[in-house]
């Protein structure tokens, strides 16, 4: 992934999230800018660098060797890697849920909403895999604060997924649900990344859709979706 592509990730709210259409889907954080461009240069580079070589390889210095920059432009930032890998997981986590819920805006039903989010979703893996792996990978290997922020973005996932219940005319499923279809999501997705792939996230949409409507509108709908997200 290019630079200039991945600075996307981690850009201001300008034109993403912070539209109006972005708070159509609920829980999705609004964005702050980041104002320095260093700051951004090494947020970047950090995400880029575990995502390609893995958290534990990565160091500082292969940071700024991806970025350009000097050490002190790195320690006026942050105290170490570990402040600079969760305030970039943080940053990509927030990006990804604004590109999800732009998506997601100009649909009316959950499950168009749902089907336009995570395909805008899964289109981004394919387009940045390196960034993908160092948000749903290698977030592992950085410890319990990063662990507990994903838990943190699985959770608004899971609320989302939910909202389906509101269009539910018989009987709903169990509450474990959406933390079920959530959890399935991101297991394929992680194994995938885990592997290496770099392209082919896409294809995934047609099952996911399935996986996630099946529990609360019966098979008949889910195969409807699948067929649907083939489209």
């Amino acid at each position: 992934m290019g630079k200039q592509a991945a600075t996307k990730v981690l850009a201001g709210a300008e034109g993403t999230g912070a539209s109006g259409k972005a708070e159509a889907v609920p829980h999705t954080p609004k964005l702050e800018v980041v104002n320095s461009p260093k700051r951004e240069q090494i947020l970047v580079g950090m995400l880029e660098a575990v995502g390609a070589e893995g958290y534990d390889t990565t160091s500082v210095r292969t940071v700024l060797a991806r970025t350009g920059l000097y050490r002190q432009a790195f320690y006026d930032n942050f105290v170490d890697k570990d402040a600079c890998y969760l305030a970039a997981f943080d940053a990509g986590v927030e990006r990804l849920e604004a590109i999800v819920a732009t998506a997601a805006a100009s649909e009316e039903s959950w499950r168009g909403k749902l089907r336009a989010g995570l395909g805008a979703l899964l289109d981004y893996l394919d387009e940045a895999p390196d960034i993908g792996r160092a948000l749903f990978v290698e977030v592992h290997a950085a410890g319990p604060e990063a662990l507990a922020r994903r838990a943190e973005a699985m959770k608004r996932a899971a609320d989302f997924i939910d909202l389906a219940r509101t269009e539910i005319e018989g009987e709903s499923p169990p509450p474990i649900a959406p933390e079920g279809i959530g959890a399935g999501i991101h297991a394929v997705v992680h194994a995938r990344l885990s592997t290496g792939a770099t392209d082919g996230f896409r294809g995934f949409l047609p099952e996911f859709m399935y996986f996630a409507v099946l529990p609360y509108f019966g098979a008949d709908a889910a195969s409807a979706e699948m067929q649907a997200a083939k489209a």
